[in-house]
């Protein structure tokens, strides 16, 4: 019977299926799949569930291998359960088989699910007696394993359980810690709690340490609108909100590159609406005019730059440049009046391109030959790219799914007195249908918003359009899969020297050193345990 069981746990079987359901909760409470909200305490208690698999055990000479099997089943249920909708666009309208579509996304969500199998496999195999301590590396390790998720082979963070509480009563620490960080704290607490005892609910510490641990909240909270370098809130000014038309076109995906169909529909949809806007700054999505300039009809582009040449309006729009020479970019035109020299307006480049979608990565043309896929080999922007000033206010750009990477967003932090004001993202989801994948966005667009405490507009081909304030709030927003304009205001923040250049703990960290002071946390965290292991097993010989 002992070679039926995982080491020191459940039956293989109700193990195995607990872990499994853990994971489909966590990628459900990132976007609730009925309404699209983001359930922090279903987040907490699939964590909790998790933990509860993998807390420590008396037999720790071979507990890894629950640890590991445990995690690399709950990771490949999560991240298949969040980004299913891969499916579609390699699918539907990419055209590959549907046996060969389900297996790229299992496997893409296996071999993302193994940096957490590896780490759940060391905490159980250096697990601390201590409950306290044991919490602190489980959230050291969970920190480890999202990290290499977020920044190895490019990237793909997607979904990372802090994304659940940007409405929960962990957001307050967002501007701290970041995402990461927030996903931390939420492992720790799982694995806190299910270590208690019924004995522990009558003890003075462990009140005292939930007194403490909730005051650090509130402390967090209170802290939200300071600036770094000041130790009292500044008075903000109400400067005059920048009013916005965001255009949202809803070609259907699999005509928008179409000459017969989408590309001239999206021509004249969004030529018309730029032609006609009054707002002062009118946004049109990613690749909103799907050609290159020199594909266009002659004088259409200089038709929409005319018009914002002069006058109290900008517009800044989604559209490819470059030619066969230079190479190619995913690319935001910016156009205003006095914004740059003539002939040469503003130019926002993509940087974090997408895998397969903008570039093939080495010894993978084989895969993206099967696919009926406009794919791009562009070429990268330079991280940190300046903003568009216009109105008073420094609006920085990013693409797609660029506002996933908060760290290279924060690169844009390093002088305060340059800081955005503003940021707008440009989209086009339309790959993955009217899926929770528009819900998925919209979380992680609202989390940005968290940690810099800069409002964040989202201007999109399908959804989800909308405008979110620096609380992380939506104050407007408009129904996905339709066509229209929404029309609303935002506040920029850190406008000037009055506010003390206000930018958020999170911002100026991450602006200096990128991701490095999460990723040593969690390795001095591991070399304690270790260390602490050690000593243990001298101790006990």
């Amino acid at each position: 019977m002992a070679r039926a069981r995982l080491p020191a746990g459940l039956p293989l079987v109700p193990q195995a299926v607990l872990a499994v359901a853990a994971g489909l909760a966590q990628a459900a409470s990132l976007a609730w799949p009925v309404g699209g909200e983001p359930l922090w305490w279903l987040q907490l208690l699939s964590m909790a569930v998790l933990a509860w698999l993998v807390r420590p055990a008396p037999d720790q000479s071979i507990a890894w291998r629950r640890g590991a099997v445990t995690g690399a089943l709950f990771a490949t249920a999560w991240l298949a359960g969040t980004f299913w909708w891969l499916f579609i666009s390699m699918h539907t309208y990419g055209g590959l088989a549907t046996p060969l579509a389900v297996a790229a996304v299992l496997g893409l969500a296996a071999f993302l699910g193994s940096y957490y199998a590896a780490g759940l496999g060391i905490f159980c195999r250096l697990s601390l007696s201590s409950r306290a301590l044991s919490a602190i590396f489980f959230g050291a390790i969970w920190l480890l394993a999202e990290l290499a998720r977020g920044t190895l082979w490019t990237g793909f963070p997607w979904g990372a359980g802090g994304y659940a509480h940007v409405d929960g009563p962990l957001a307050p620490l967002a501007r701290h810690v970041g995402v990461y960080g927030v996903g931390a704290v939420a492992a720790v607490v799982a694995m806190y709690v299910v270590q208690l005892r019924s004995a522990d609910l009558v003890r003075w510490r462990t009140w005292a340490l939930a007194l403490v641990a909730a005051g650090a909240l509130a402390a967090a909270a209170s802290g939200r609108h300071c600036a770094v370098n000041l130790c009292h809130t500044p008075a903000h000014p109400q400067s005059k909100p920048l009013t916005l038309e965001l255009l949202q076109g809803n070609i259907p995906q699999d005509e928008k590159f179409q000459q017969g169909s989408g590309v001239p529909v999206a021509l004249k949809w969004y030529a018309d609406r730029l032609q006609e806007a009054q707002a002062d700054l009118v946004v049109a999505p990613e690749t909103a005019i799907p050609l290159l300039p020199q594909q266009l009809i002659p004088g259409y582009l200089e038709g929409i730059q005319k018009r914002y040449a002069q006058g109290p309006q900008a517009a800044l729009v989604g559209i490819p440049l470059g030619d066969e020479t230079v190479g190619y970019t995913n690319s935001v035109l910016g156009m205003g009046a006095g914004v740059a020299p003539p002939g040469a307006p503003y130019r926002y480049d993509k940087h974090h391109l997408v895998p397969f979608g903008e570039f093939i990565p080495p010894f993978f043309k084989w895969f993206t030959a099967m696919m009926d896929i406009p794919l791009g080999d562009f070429n990268r922007g330079a991280v940190g790219q300046p903003s568009f000033a216009w109105a008073g206010q420094r609006i920085a750009p990013n693409i797609c799914y660029e506002d996933l990477f908060g760290e290279e967003l924060g690169a844009r932090f390093i002088d305060p007195a340059q800081a955005p004001t503003v940021f707008v993202n440009f989209s086009n989801i339309g790959w993955f249908g009217n899926t929770v994948a528009i819900d998925q966005h919209l979380q992680i667009s609202r989390m940005r918003a968290l940690e810099f405490e800069r409002p964040m507009v989202r201007a999109t081909n399908t959804g989800a359009t909308a405008i979110i304030d620096h609380r992380g709030v939506v104050t407007h927003a408009l129904e996905r899969h339709t066509r229209g304009v929404l029309h609303g205001g935002v506040r920029g923040r850190g406008l000037d020297a009055a506010e003390g250049w206000a930018i958020t703990p999170y911002a100026w960290w991450v602006s200096r050193w990128g991701l490095w002071p999460l990723w040593i946390l969690g390795g001095v965290a591991v070399v304690f345990a270790a260390v602490a292991r050690r000593r243990r097993t001298v101790d006990g010989a």
